[in-house]
């Protein structure tokens, strides 16, 4: 039998779609479920262990009790031991460390973990090298390199290992950045340690690359063509620091970790929610267009950092409408890796699918690759 330790953040991510820029903090949570925010770590979760579903004779899972695990395993039919009986439905960072510490007697083979970035430095603070860990990403920020690219793939390299195919096992750091910090749009990262990770390449991301781009004529360029293209139509304009590159030509007041709104090339509004961009695009007669970057050497477009562009407002506005923009040398430190989108539906993930242009200058652009790796 495989051995599965399995840990579930039940609020990961929930404070992405309502702008709350993640879920630590205290009173966070709270204020997203307010706010309208729905829970999407355990479905997230239950994508991984679909994939494993074939081999559930195969795989006996060890977890915490409840929402930390238990009822999405025992839904999909797998053989479940729970370890740790969490006190009540509100779960806490000591629940994930009791969790880690109680698998410690079960020999697990590899634990698999639901979460964000806070999730993967608590199970570092007490996991050491006692057995390897895979994350699904489900959190706003994922810049650790623990995680697969998407829930599947994290699926599918555990699939790899219960049928007995060679992984490689690699030390991933594990990062994480002030959240209080980041709702004010600073990024401070900090590596907190590592910890072992059953590792292939088509499903396992890079740690996110950090810094501005240092080419400024080019950001120029691609700025110059995005502009030449605004007129009275919406302009969605997502997150990063190329993204912000536009703004700051625009002389717009730019939300670096969020979402803004603008319109014949002014502010409608600065770092919207999902419900509140919703409600501007529902109300439009107009095509919407929606000027997104990829995260640096991980290439992911949608599904980290800008869970407020959700799958309905993805299909509103249409692939077609999708601008993409990134300096050529962001794209060759790919490796020719694809872009990756991960929005948590896969009749969007499929719709999105394929080869998209990217702008890369001034009427210059490139068809590349978009993936959701299964």
């Amino acid at each position: 039998m495989f051995k599965l330790g399995l840990i579930i953040n039940p609020i990961a991510g929930i404070g992405g779609s309502v702008a709350l820029k993640g879920s630590d903090g205290e009173g966070i949570a709270e204020q997203a479920l307010a706010l309208g925010a729905t829970a999407k770590s355990n479905e997230r979760a239950q994508y991984a262990l679909e994939i494993l579903a074939p081999y559930s004779d195969q795989i006996k899972i060890f977890t915490a009790s409840g929402l930390m695990g238990e009822d999405t395993a025992k839904a999909l039919g797998f053989d479940v031991t729970v370890v740790h009986q969490t006190p009540s439905d509100k779960t806490s960072a000591t629940d994930t460390e009791t969790t880690v510490n109680a698998l410690f007697a079960q020999n697990i083979d590899l634990l698999l973990f639901a979460g964000g970035d806070g999730t993967a430095r608590n199970i570092c603070n007490m996991v050491g090298d006692h057995f390897p860990v895979l994350g699904v990403p489900a959190g706003c920020k994922i810049h650790s390199g623990v995680y697969a690219v998407t829930p599947k793939a994290a699926g599918r390299v555990v699939e790899l290992m219960v049928t007995n195919q060679l992984v490689t096992l690699t030390d991933a750091d594990v990062m994480d950045i002030d959240e209080s910090l980041f709702r004010e749009g600073v990024v401070k990262a900090k590596r907190y340690g590592e910890m072992q990770v059953p590792c292939e390449l088509r499903y396992v991301q890079a740690v996110k690359s950090g810094g501005k781009e240092s080419d400024e004529l080019v950001l120029q360029d691609i700025a110059a063509d995005v502009i030449n293209q605004m007129d009275e139509q919406l302009f969605i304009i997502g997150s990063g620091s190329t993204t912000a590159f536009l703004m700051e030509e625009l002389g717009i007041n730019n939300t670096l970790l969020g979402v803004d709104v603008i319109q014949e090339q002014t502010l409608i509004k600065n770092d919207v929610t999902e419900p509140e961009l919703w409600a501007l695009i529902e109300s439009s007669e107009q095509e919407i267009k929606l000027v997104i970057t990829l995260i640096g050497g991980q290439g992911h477009i949608f599904g980290r950092g800008n869970q407020q562009l959700s799958p309905r407002i993805i299909k509103r506005v249409g692939k077609s409408n999708i601008i993409i923009i990134a300096t050529k040398a962001k794209l060759m430190a790919l490796n020719s890796r694809p872009l990756i989108v991960d929005t948590g539906s896969n009749e969007v993930d499929q719709l999105l699918s394929g080869f998209m242009p990217v702008t890369t200058g001034y009427n210059d652009q490139v068809l590349y690759p978009v993936a959701s790796p299964q």
